[in-house]
């Protein structure tokens, strides 16, 4: 009868979400129409009172003073639609993730001219970019600096100099320097890095330094049983660096039994496996904040109800995850780059060509998937045709067909 109760107010809660206004979260003020008189009418009725709407609870950030939000707004998709900012800020969602090569930079431009016309936002919110194919330090500074002025701000509260980070010796002392002359100048709050490959050596490897203050890495239900990753985990944690986790999901689509099966499982339950999927990286409290692309207000609106739900996950729950992790793993590059560039030492990116592919094809995103194709070297590119992945193949643990996917993505994103 419990699970029954649960469900239902699940369900209840998803239908009505969305209700309560804006205006409670930042102010009427900074909303109103051109025209519209910000005192009220005193011939009308007072408004009646208005519904307080659950805010995203807040976790610490690292070894910081600082509390984010849990939810994190991943702007990868964001283009100009400022409904998505505004309605963010309603649940409480106020850690926003951006980048500069995010939409070509529109991504960036939109949080700029919403801040430009909600200047009061500004101290509200708490603001991650990273430095998009940045080469040099002198790139680094160049793209904050853009950055600055396409978000209409002074400051980054969390700056990822170093945008998907593969190896600890990409963090010179030259970016140390750097990144302590930012904080000074008052650019930057905290400095780290984004990591979508070799995550585990990353984060242990950052672990043992004394200027990273937080770390963006993948990590999602498929990573939970990892044993590196949870000691990797650990060591940041115990260092006090901030992590937020990213690739918390990929949507479902019913191809398979396997699908059906997990989509099921969790409608039974009253919520979907993407609920699920970010649930079982929240109730990791080592965690600070999860960010997930959301780029509509339904989406948004689905993984507020699945943070705000307190009902935690049953071990049926935990078990179909993994099983269904397992029996689909060869559709999912875990970012073992090592074992991949050992292989094919001639393509030291096959990652990076996976990681393109699943922006086209999971997140529907052709233009981030074709830049981030572009970032592999020129000559690398040209090769990847002509060379034999069978060695990556027998060693690859998620058993994925490389030679298949790498011929699908010179075929889209070339």
């Amino acid at each position: 009868m419990k699970n029954e109760r649960n469900t239902v107010d699940r369900r209840y809660f998803l239908k009505s979400i969305g209700v309560a206004g804006i205006s409670s979260v930042i102010g009427a003020k900074s909303f109103a129409e051109p025209n519209e008189p910000n005192t009220p009418d005193q011939n009308q009725p007072a408004p009646a009172a208005q519904t307080e709407t659950p805010q995203i609870p807040k976790r610490k950030f690292g070894r910081s003073e600082e509390e984010v939000s849990a939810l994190s707004l991943g702007a990868i998709q964001l283009v100009d639609t400022p409904v998505i900012l505004m309605s963010s800020l309603k649940w409480g969602v106020t850690y926003w993730d951006t980048a500069y090569g995010y939409t070509g930079g529109n991504s960036e431009i939109c949080i700029g001219k919403f801040l430009a016309e909600n200047p009061d936002v500004r101290k509200k919110i708490f603001i991650a970019t990273k430095a998009s194919g940045a080469r040099s330090v002198k790139d680094v500074e160049e793209r904050l600096q853009t950055s600055l002025k396409r978000m209409n701000t002074d400051y980054i509260d969390v700056y990822y100099g170093v945008h998907v980070l593969n190896d600890i010796d990409q963090l010179t002392d030259e970016l140390k320097a750097w990144s302590q002359d930012a904080k000074k100048r008052g650019l930057i709050k905290y400095f780290g890095f984004s990591t979508h490959k070799n995550m585990q050596k990353c984060l242990w490897d950052a672990s043992k330094l004394d200027w990273i203050d937080a770390i963006l890495t993948t990590y999602n239900f498929r990573l939970t049983k990892d044993p590196t990753m949870q000691k990797a985990i650990d060591a940041c944690n115990k260092a006090g660096i901030a992590l937020t986790a990213m690739k918390t999901q990929k949507s479902v689509t019913v191809e398979t039994d396997n699908d059906k099966k997990l989509i099921e499982h969790f409608s039974e339950k009253g919520f979907t496996e993407g609920q699920a999927k970010i649930k079982v990286v929240l109730e990791d409290e080592r965690i600070a904040a999860a960010t997930v692309g959301m780029n509509s207000v339904a989406i948004i609106n689905e993984n507020v109800a699945a943070v705000l739900d307190k009902t935690k996950l049953a071990r049926d729950d935990r078990m179909v995850l993994e099983q269904y992790a397992a029996l689909t793993c060869s559709g999912y590059c875990a970012g073992c780059a090592e074992i991949c560039d050992q292989a094919v030492p001639q393509a030291p990116y096959i990652s990076d060509v996976m990681r393109s592919l699943m922006y086209h094809n999971s997140y529907g995103d052709k233009q981030l998937a074709k830049a981030a194709f572009a970032e592999i070297p020129a000559d690398v590119r040209n090769k990847l045709a002509g060379l034999d992945y069978s060695a990556a193949e027998a060693r690859c643990p998620q058993r994925m067909p490389i030679a298949r996917l790498v011929k699908q993505a010179l075929e889209k994103l070339a």
